[in-house]
């Protein structure tokens, strides 16, 4: 048998949050619900009470309803979300939390997946909710987390035939998956057979990634790759953090220059960070750096871009476009890439392409513009501190000599790690 959280607010979700119980009950599973409520009057009782989660935030639950009382509403949620995030926690290290799910509106589903978003990578996690289908909110729900989400289409305010095949259907994915998952988090951290290293890739790296993985696999490495989309390195610095890698081979930091002129694979402000406070070895190239994604075009294009026709662009489909960056945006990345690699911890080696970064900017291509690379290269070697190491590399990222020199460095890198007392 194993443990369900479900979290909800039984003054408002009563029925619907005790059918769902019975359901996962009924195959032969225990289910706890964490009471999030902040009424006065409440006729339901869950395993977990509101006055437990508003303790585990540090204060009694009647300062909560007093702030809500005083339409204080959001540092009232804030302060239950809180408590919850520090119980479900508690709950996972005491081995009492297999999986969690949680149902209703909009703000039921932002104070469930925010409560989901601080477990580790793994644990099922199911989120029943009436505005999964709104695309402005999912991607904030998520995150960079393995969230569910089962659209219920139909507002959750009531039981009836409709909501109740919605709720049989969310019970069945939560016991589905917890009964499906075979390995712990805590096994995946601390039973690696083989080293495990992450990768970034995207198309334009394609050619790159594959060779450097096959080089890695053939020397035992177990590979993960994520797509630099903004989400994807996110995910991974998320990961890294959380101690699951060994290693790193940025191929596409991307993330960090889009961050910086807000293209539509900004991975955030904490992007090429992770690995450098860890100390894991980290191969890192300036692929993605030469263009800003900036599609649609040229709606979005002109939004992001506004000079976008004095440049030149590159136009994969009626979604993507990648806009050239100009020498004095290169100087800009190349002074927070230097600012954030000077931090790392652990052997850091930058490999450069000097015939091209991309599959868009090697010769002939669409973004090829060798002398503004070179001011890249130029200010980050005077940014870098000394033993950091860049090399120059005679090809194109996509050539398969460049991806044995970053096999090549990654293993010099690792050794480096392994040597460090």
């Amino acid at each position: 048998m194993k443990n369900v959280v479900i979290v909800g607010t039984l003054d408002t979700k009563g029925a619907e949050i005790l059918y769902l119980k019975d359901l996962i009950l009924k195959r032969g599973h225990n289910a706890l619900v964490m009471d999030l409520s902040m009424g006065r009057e409440l006729r339901l009782k869950g395993e977990i009470t509101p006055e437990e989660v508003a303790k585990a935030a540090g204060v009694d639950i009647e300062e909560v309803r007093a702030l809500a009382d005083r339409g204080q509403r959001l540092k009232a949620s804030e302060l239950m979300v809180k408590g919850a995030i520090e119980k479900v926690k508690q709950l996972y290290a005491e081995g009492k939390l297999h999986g969690i799910v949680a149902l209703g509106g909009h703000t039921a589903t932002v104070t469930g997946t925010t409560i989901m978003r601080a477990l580790p990578f793994g644990v099922p996690k199911l989120m029943i909710s009436s505005t999964a289908g709104m695309p402005a909110y999912v991607a904030q729900y998520i995150g960079t987390n393995d969230v569910m989400l089962l659209h219920s289409v139909l507002d959750i305010a009531g039981l009836n035939d409709f909501i109740k095949n919605v709720l049989e259907r969310g019970a069945g994915a939560i016991c589905g998956a917890i009964e499906t998952v075979t390995t712990t988090t805590a096994a995946l951290l601390t039973k690696k057979e083989k080293p495990l290293i992450a990768i970034t890739e995207f198309g334009f790296s394609e050619k790159c990634c594959t060779k450097v993985k096959e080089l890695l696999k053939q020397k035992g490495y177990e590979v993960i790759a994520f797509h630099a989309q903004g989400v994807g390195d996110r995910a991974m610095e998320d990961l890294l953090r959380q101690g699951y890698f060994d290693g790193v081979i940025d191929v596409v930091p991307a993330g960090v220059s889009e961050n910086l002129f807000k293209g539509n694979r900004d991975a955030g402000p904490n992007r090429l960070e992770a690995a450098g406070e860890r100390g894991l070895p980290q191969v890192v190239t300036p692929c993605g750096f030469e263009m800003i994604s900036c599609g649609p075009y040229p709606e979005r294009t002109k939004q992001i871009v506004p000079d976008y026709e004095k440049r030149k662009m590159a136009l994969i489909d009626p979604l993507r476009a990648q806009a050239r960056t100009t020498a004095e945006e290169l100087k800009k990345v190349a002074k927070v890439v230097a600012e954030k690699l000077n931090k790392a911890k652990g052997p850091v080696k930058f490999l450069i392409p000097l015939k091209g970064w991309s599959s868009l900017s090697r010769p002939g291509g669409p973004l090829h513009e060798p002398e503004t690379d070179m001011v890249f290269v130029e200010e980050l070697r005077k940014q870098l501190k000394p033993e950091i190491e860049v090399r120059l590399i005679d090809a194109e990222l996509n050539d398969p000599s460049f991806a044995e020199e970053v096999f090549k460095a990654f293993e010099e890198a690792f050794k480096q790690a392994v040597k460090k007392p």
